[in-house]
């Protein structure tokens, strides 16, 4: 966890109080409203508690033998809005090198797909000014729509993907790091010259991940076979070799599409079908990924559960690219651990809330055909967004709910109130609020029970409606502008990742009036406070930083 602190000061303990919504099992979407979490300095939660009302927390924190601690109470920091805590969502597959063709596919299917956009994008990553501008937005895009862990494909060169690596611990953001593998099926220009190859610069990835993390805890490098098609069966038993040997997370993709199956059938004449390519090579196991699993005969179902193998459910990119229709709940009937992911750019959208209302829609054309058994509801769908791929990604018991011992991966959604000053009854006309198309899409009149909001929010939200992402800490400052003025108490609310700052909100400045501008650079974040502070820049990890001017007598260091 990185902590912004005065020069002096140590890492401070953390209450959040408020609603708190998450999904502990896939039929309980749990309301906790009043309540205090605390989150001590290793970003772990410390209690659960419920609390009658914001007076309350020290009282609370007592009982805990907390004496010393910041509070983040959601109400507070946007009046006039539903306000809940939700766990970080977890992006189970999708591919970082690909997102500027994000909405781009044509009438393709996935082999054309490959060769027309895919590769050709891809094999430009060989400039690492290229990656480094991609990476940065990818990364930096995802946490907006608040997906705090994901599992990425780079591409085939090294020092592109040990960026990526560098970039999502930088932004604080879990990751499993992939350089991608093959050995045919692609480009001449764009591929490993052999499977030795392969392996040697899949192992120089991985020594990188445990040179910027030794422990895991928030960078791992994942074994990445793109798909069968693409690697000889030497490379594929290689990795296998490899897998079974270090332990580290397999990622691949598996019947997308009937071409591709087919394809497989040919390429591997000895193997009984598409999922024994993977086994008989040594990469299925609880530690594998498996993208798509759209057309997964039955033999194959019972052979993924057996190994207990996850699959990424990517409902938009199977759409896009008229792929078909993943059987979700046939998967999950089999005891498969089931994610989402993006499959950016197969699909269009970054954001884990779009699948998991695109897994709603799938489910229910499914439906259409085998009755309403098959339908997921919103319990489900969240689920399968956060503990669901934190199943898959091997999270369990880390993130993907709020629970005594488990990390605090979280983001705030706000959601609008159009009520009245009269009431809910009377939420439009001349007495209502004006529209703030900037609160986002979800509009809320006030009558809705907690659980019909969140339907809205899963239907009708984006990124607009995540306010805070990952960890929270309120910066305590009092300072001497030079026009003479005297602001005490809160500067501002700042968002830290892991070694970064994702956001600012100077929305209860005191004695400022106006929102401060704000832009990324590329160590980090300028941000300008009109008529107090000028330009303060947070620096990487390690360093310590000045405002720009001395107008604030401040100073602050990452922990």
């Amino acid at each position: 966890m990185a902590v912004l602190a005065t020069k002096q000061e140590d890492p401070k303990r953390t209450v959040y109080y408020g609603t708190f919504i998450h999904t502990p099992s896939p039929t309980l979407l749990e309301v906790k409203h009043n309540c205090a979490v605390g989150v001590d300095v290793d970003s772990r939660i410390a209690f659960i508690e419920e609390c009658p009302n914001a007076t309350a927390i020290p009282l609370v924190a007592n009982l805990h033998a907390w004496d010393a601690f910041d509070t983040v109470i959601s109400d507070e920091l946007s009046p006039g809005r539903s306000n809940f805590f939700f766990p970080g969502l977890i992006d189970t597959h999708t591919h970082a090198s690909q997102y500027p063709n994000a909405g781009i596919f044509g009438n393709s299917t996935l082999l054309d797909w490959l060769n027309t956009y895919t590769f050709p994008l891809e094999g430009s990553f060989s400039s690492l000014d290229r990656a480094k501008h991609v990476y940065n937005r990818v990364v930096h895009r995802s946490l907006s729509h608040g997906t705090t862990a994901a599992a990425y494909y780079a591409t085939v060169h090294v020092s592109a993907t040990n960026l990526l690596a560098d970039v999502c611990q930088a932004r604080g953001q879990r990751a499993l790091v992939g350089r991608v593998c093959m050995d045919r099926m692609s480009p001449e220009t764009y591929r490993d010259e052999s499977t030795e190859s392969a392996l040697r610069d899949t192992q120089a990835c991985i020594d990188h991940c445990a040179s910027i993390d030794p422990s895991g805890s928030l960078i791992r490098p994942v074994i990445t076979p793109r798909f069968a098609p693409s690697c000889t069966v030497a490379t594929l038993n290689a990795l296998g070799e490899l897998h079974q040997r270090t332990k580290h997370f397999v990622q691949t993709h598996i019947s997308e599409n009937h071409s591709e199956i087919e394809l497989v059938k040919e390429l591997f004449p000895k193997a009984k079908d598409y999922a024994s390519v993977y086994d008989d090579a040594g990469l299925l196991s609880e530690r594998t990924i498996l993208a798509h699993a759209v057309h997964l005969t039955k033999d194959e179902i019972d052979l993924v559960g057996k190994r207990g193998t996850g699959v990424s459910h990517c409902p938009t990119s199977n759409t896009c690219i008229t792929s078909g229709e993943a059987p979700v709940r046939k998967l999950l009937e089999a005891g498969i651990p089931v994610g989402l992911g993006t499959d950016v750019s197969g699909g269009y959208s970054p954001s884990i809330l779009d699948m998991a209302r695109h897994a709603l829609l799938v489910s229910r054309h499914i439906a259409m055909r085998e009755g309403p058994a098959v339908k997921l509801d919103i319990s489900e769908a969240l689920y399968l967004a956060t503990m669901g791929g934190a199943k898959v990604m091997g999270l369990e018991g880390v993130v993907g709910k709020f629970e005594i011992g488990m990390e605090f991966d979280a983001m705030l959604v706000g959601l609008a109130h159009c009520q009245s000053d009269n009431g809910p009854e009377e939420a439009s006309g001349e007495n209502s609020e004006a529209v703030d198309v900037n609160d986002g899409p979800v509009d809320v009149f006030g009558w809705e029970s907690w659980e019909d909001r969140v339907a809205k929010w899963v239907y009708g939200g984006d990124d607009r409606n995540v306010k805070r992402e990952r960890s929270y800490f309120v910066l305590q400052l009092a300072w001497e502008p030079t026009i003479g003025r005297k602001a005490d108490g809160v500067l501002a609310h700042c968002i830290l990742a892991d070694f970064n700052i994702l956001c600012f909100d100077c929305s209860r400045v005191a004695s400022c009036g106006t929102r401060p501008s704000w832009r990324d650079c590329a160590l980090g974040i300028d941000y300008s406070l009109p008529g107090n502070v000028a330009i303060m820049e947070f620096l990487p990890r390690g360093c310590i930083g000045k405002s720009s001017k001395g107008d604030a007598n401040l100073s602050w260091t990452f922990r």
